[in-house]
């Protein structure tokens, strides 16, 4: 008897430094894939992780203790490793310097298991390639991408630049969910409506589209745009609520509607980031924060 898994969630773990505006310095091990494969495996998800690292680093099931996740890690000769420095208290500006990268992923490389969803959380362009999810959609799973890491180059100078995928449209078909933020959304489309954005990113095969930005959450599914509203009442864990949100939609949608799954995914990343860290909460906590506030 397999298990069966609901999400597979791939991508580095980040030993990130984030620095913010009166250069008070935290260390914390995180990376999308730690807040996505809390925010999955936290919503009543069947989850497993699969990361790479060099293990001198970091202990990969120290930093999903307390998830109830499978995880599955390979060696990699350096571990990624991410310098914030943020200039405003809102930490809407910042400076990305990378101070690590891991190895690539490879398909091959993926736990045999069986799951509905390939969710990859990469944070730089390299971590993945297009032939990746390609090969994972011929599975007959469901794939999705947080963008970010096909637009994220590390440059020479170790300094983070944002550039467009240049081979999306050969794989953008492949895609089930795509989340991008609505800065990312312009530098794939040139459009800066988040509605058109996520319209021209359909046209070219991603089948749901996700947009995400401060004020709410957008979702195209080829038929109508959904948009739900973010009510953080706190703004203390904001960092890594693209993951949460992408994370929670994506696995929602395995047994709910567009607008459902939606709303649960807007609560769910307002209730995280009310805290600092990925979401430690409840699936219930997060149906009473809809209640309450919706």
């Amino acid at each position: 008897m397999h298990k069966h898994y609901d999400t597979l969630v791939v991508g580095p773990i980040s030993l990130d430094q984030n620095i913010d505006y009166q250069d008070f310095e935290r260390r914390e091990v995180g990376g999308a894939i730690v807040q996505s494969g809390f925010a999955a495996a936290h919503s009543g998800n069947v989850t497993a992780i699969f990361t790479k690292l060099n293990p001198k680093d970091a202990d990969p099931d120290a930093v999903f203790a307390g998830t109830g996740a499978d995880i599955f890690w390979k060696p990699s000769a350096e571990t990624c490793s991410i310098r914030n420095k943020y200039f405003t208290a809102d930490k809407e500006r910042r400076d990305c310097r990378s101070m690590g990268k891991c190895d690539p992923f490879t398909f091959e490389e993926l736990p045999e298991v069986e799951t509905s969803i390939y969710h990859f959380a990469g944070l730089v362009y390299g971590d993945f390639d297009g032939e990746l999810f390609r090969k994972a959609h011929a599975t007959g799973a469901k794939v999705a991408v947080d963008v970010q890491c096909m637009l994220r180059h590390v440059e020479d100078d170790k300094s983070m630049q944002f550039h467009d995928w240049a081979d999306k449209l050969t794989y953008l078909p492949e895609v089930d969910f795509l989340k991008t933020d609505a800065a990312e959304a312009a530098i794939l489309t040139g459009l800066e409506d988040r509605a058109e954005a996520a319209r021209q990113l359909h046209a070219w095969g991603a089948k749901e589209v996700m947009v995400t930005h401060n004020t709410e959450v957008l979702i195209y599914d080829g038929t109508q745009i959904y948009t739900c509203p973010i009510v953080a009442r706190n703004l203390s864990g904001r960092t890594g609520r693209g993951d949460t949100c992408f994370a929670g939609y994506i696995t929602e949608r395995l047994r709910a509607d567009v607008p459902t799954a939606l709303q649960y995914a807007a609560a769910l990343v307002s209730l995280k980031m009310e805290t600092p860290g990925p979401f430690k909460g409840t699936r219930e906590d997060v149906m009473a924060y809809i209640k309450e506030m919706y």
